[in-house]
């Protein structure tokens, strides 16, 4: 019985460790967005100095899941859930990478033209943010109903990013000398989507350890969210086909 508490003890601390990581790359990718709103050089700085930081969080935490791994043997559910900590830790230190570049990305901006009243780049951020809390809620509370839903919140972030790409392409088309600060804010638009398919693989790791079912959400999720455009599209039709037709 010692031993088994003191294993449970470990793998607390290592879960602990875990979401200590997730807070710290949350953090800075919202300060990365605020430094790109304010355009705040300083804050930006912040953020780059910081990484190594969550590097060697990272580091030590795979170090503790290998020392589990070999040491205690683990099975059925606690061996899933130090498998899967090993991947959801690389997700959150690319999560900081990314965090990272939109910081550098701020830095090569300064006294450039800017963008900000012709794109949403503060919206896809939030939706980005929001979806990497939510997973590491999902992580706390063991919510695989959460974990779905991050996993469908994917889908918006696609769709606005997209719609950014457009908009950018567009002025650059319009005007040559925006080529620049443009194709930056692409790069920001597309490190966002990447956090926002980070923290998808997050919950698809978190669905996995709840249920034993390692299931791709994002996809599933995508195909649920095309089957329900297309049952409004029909009831759509179906409402106007049935309406009735005035006479005088």
């Amino acid at each position: 019985m010692i031993i088994r508490r003191s294993f449970e003890e470990q793998l607390q601390e290592l879960q602990n460790d875990m979401l200590r990581l997730g807070r710290f790359v949350e953090e800075a990718l919202g300060k990365s967005l605020d430094a790109l709103a304010r355009q705040d050089l300083q804050l930006a700085k912040q953020v780059v100095d910081a990484d190594d930081f969550a590097d060697d969080m990272t580091f030590g935490i795979q170090a503790r899941v290998m020392q589990l791994l070999a040491l205690q043997q683990p099975m059925a559910r606690d061996l899933r859930v130090i498998g899967a900590s090993l991947r959801i830790v690389v997700d959150l230190e690319r999560i900081g990478d990314h965090a990272v570049a939109i910081a550098k990305i701020v830095r090569s901006l300064a006294g450039q033209s800017s963008l900000k009243p012709m794109v949403d780049i503060p919206k896809l951020g939030e939706l980005s943010r929001r979806m990497v809390s939510n997973s590491l809620q999902a992580f706390i509370d063991h919510n695989t109903n959460q974990a779905i839903q991050v996993a469908r919140d994917d889908d918006e972030v696609d769709d606005l990013c997209d719609l950014l790409q457009n908009e950018l392409m567009d002025k650059m088309r319009e005007d040559p000398t925006l080529v620049e600060p443009a194709t930056r804010l692409l790069l920001v638009a597309r490190s966002l989507e990447r956090v926002a398919d980070h923290a998808t693989n997050i919950v698809e790791h978190i669905y996995y350890v709840e249920t034993g079912d390692m299931r791709p959400l994002a996809r599933e999720e995508h195909g649920y969210s095309a089957r329900m455009d297309q049952a409004l599209d029909h009831h759509e039709v179906e409402s106007q086909n049935n309406v009735p037709i005035e006479t005088r």
